[in-house]
């Protein structure tokens, strides 16, 4: 006993201030790509690279259209490989939870030159939400009461479950904002769902997220979970979670880190603050 609290007072306290504080990732942290879009000369390479199509282009003669979808984006890095511009960089960036699937898709649309290079930026839309967006009040104020959350893996290669578990190591430690797991969806606040939608498992979701008592929301966590991800949709998997039940936030990655998750998490229980929770 003596030897374990010698040790915990050399060690100190190991816990993120996160939200209270930004969290610095780690250098081997590998986070979403940012396109410089009014830089990008050709977007062809990175599109050809993208093993989810999360880079996509159509064009004409004159003009080239260019689609990111950070919902099918598995920050694998092949884009920033493969473009020749400088004009693809991996961030460390892993506040990217919205709201509605349509803010993880930006488009843009280049006139061309002779040799079918983008030229120019004609116009640019984004959906994807700026870290503002975070939730800036605790969970006890928003509920009264403790968060409590049900982990449904749908399909997943366990990956996500992985970052979900370390949600409750002492780096994360989850239930110090008043947020924990339970076994039963009738206890949950919140269904925390992962992978593409198996056809095994689409019967077994929709207990779940009726068994779920009202007013509840529902997160889905990685690429898979927001849109098949490499799995994409075919006979055995719906594709999506939002497939199967309503989604009210969406956490690009594969997987999503801790922090990620977190602050998806948050952004939920302000979906939920909307929603007047009683308390």
């Amino acid at each position: 006993m003596f030897k374990i609290l010698n040790k915990t007072a050399q060690t100190g306290i190991v816990t993120i201030a996160y939200p209270d504080a930004p969290a610095p990732a780690p250098e081997c942290f590998r986070g979403a790509p940012k396109f410089d879009f009014a830089n990008w000369r050709d977007s062809r390479p990175a599109a050809m690279a993208c093993p989810t199509g999360a880079i996509s282009y159509r064009e004409n003669q004159s003009e080239r259209e260019v689609t990111v979808d950070y919902g099918l984006c598995i920050y694998c890095g092949e884009c920033a490989a493969a473009d020749t511009t400088g004009a693809v960089q991996i961030t460390q960036e892993y506040e990217l939870a919205v709201r509605n699937r349509s803010d993880l898709i930006t488009s843009a649309v280049y006139l061309l030159d002779r040799e079918d290079r983008q030229v120019q930026l004609r116009s640019l839309h984004s959906g994807v939400e700026a870290a503002e967006d975070r939730v800036r009040k605790r969970i006890q104020e928003v509920l009264g009461r403790s968060l409590a959350i049900r982990e449904v893996d749908a399909g997943s290669c366990n990956g996500c479950e992985i970052e979900v578990h370390a949600l409750n190591n002492p780096i994360y430690d989850l239930e110090r904002l008043g947020i924990h797991f339970v076994a039963s969806p009738r206890h949950a606040d919140m269904l925390l769902v992962s992978g593409p939608v198996t056809r095994n498992m689409e019967l077994a979701l929709s207990k779940a997220y009726n068994a779920t008592p009202d007013p509840k929301v529902v997160v889905a966590i990685g690429a898979c979970g927001i849109s098949g991800g490499i799995y994409g949709r075919n006979y055995a998997t719906l594709g999506g979670v939002d497939a199967a039940i309503p989604v009210d936030v969406y956490v690009p990655g594969c997987p999503p880190r801790p922090l990620a998750l977190l602050h998806g998490i948050l952004l939920a229980v302000g979906r939920m603050e909307q929603r007047g929770v009683p308390r």
